[in-house]
């Protein structure tokens, strides 16, 4: 259940909605030495003491990454990542499936938890840049959709500037935007009907701009359908979204063509195209 850009934005206005101004009365940690064994959570668990008595003042999403700004200075850095839960609710004993938990004065909480790779941290205003996943997705020179910058102009002076390989250009560190996964690098291509062998530097403007129709669709479509089918809000309602192209389209049809997908080895790692209409 991994959380990606649209996830991320989904359970910070969520939380923008029911946390925001709440007063933290108690901060809880558990099973956490396998976690910051390998650097996934803070190695002094005695840091979450310093939000015992403060209230939030800003939460932001960029990019996978969700921050909590709160009162006294400190960021509770959350990158759900490649498997992560996020849960608003009734604060009561019995709460078991967290790593992280914070219990506001009104009985209600906030409960984190990793399943797979992410990261939970609490880091001052002034060191917030000594987190990876801070710097990668809070980089302002990259864009990030379907914020106000990530315009068709932008996009394509950057993208010109560029002469790699599609997934280069998207996907990973040295991409021009933030928060876009390989599967949604599958999905976002198929729908603009590109190769993801092309270089972004010989795209036609006709091309460039199916690219971005298509990376805004995706990303605001997940949003408006509340996340990926198995992604679950700060509610515990799951997500409707269906990729149209990805794994779950191993053996299948090209549902607009009929041509069978095929699988690629691209780019360190598979993509599933339609080789009908991605040329």
């Amino acid at each position: 259940m991994s959380v990606e850009l649209p996830e991320a934005k989904i359970l910070a206005e969520q939380m923008n909605q029911q946390v925001l101004g709440k007063q933290v009365k108690t901060c809880q940690t558990q099973e956490s030495k396998g976690l910051q064994r390998i650097g996934m959570l803070e190695p002094d668990l005695t840091v979450f003491d310093k939000l015992v008595g403060t209230k939030i003042e800003q939460i932001t999403a960029r990019g996978n990454v969700i921050v909590v700004k709160f009162d006294n200075s400190m960021d509770l850095v959350i990158g759900l990542e490649y498997g992560g839960e996020l849960f608003y609710h009734e604060n009561t004993d019995d709460d078991s499936r967290f790593h992280v938990k914070l219990g506001f004065t009104d009985n209600t909480a906030l409960t984190v938890r990793l399943i797979s790779m992410g990261v939970i941290q609490l880091l001052s205003d002034d060191n917030l840049d000594s987190s990876y996943v801070y710097k990668r997705d809070f980089d302002y020179s990259k864009l990030s959709a379907p914020d106000t910058e990530f315009t068709l102009q932008n996009f394509s002076a950057r993208l010109s500037e560029k002469n790699k390989m599609l997934k280069a250009v998207l996907v990973g560190k040295d991409a021009i935007v933030v928060g876009i996964s390989n599967s949604t690098f599958q999905d976002i291509l198929y729908r603009a009907k590109l190769h993801p062998t092309r270089k972004s530097a010989e795209l036609s403007p006709e091309e460039t701009k199916r690219l971005y129709d298509a990376i805004k669709y995706v990303i605001n479509e997940r949003i408006r359908l509340n996340g990926k089918e198995d992604f679950q809000d700060m509610y515990q309602k799951h997500g409707s979204y269906m990729p149209a192209m990805g794994p779950h389209m191993k053996d299948q049809n090209c549902p607009e063509c009929g041509t069978p997908i095929q699988k690629l080895s691209h780019g360190g790692g598979h993509v599933y195209l339609c080789l009908s209409c991605q040329k």
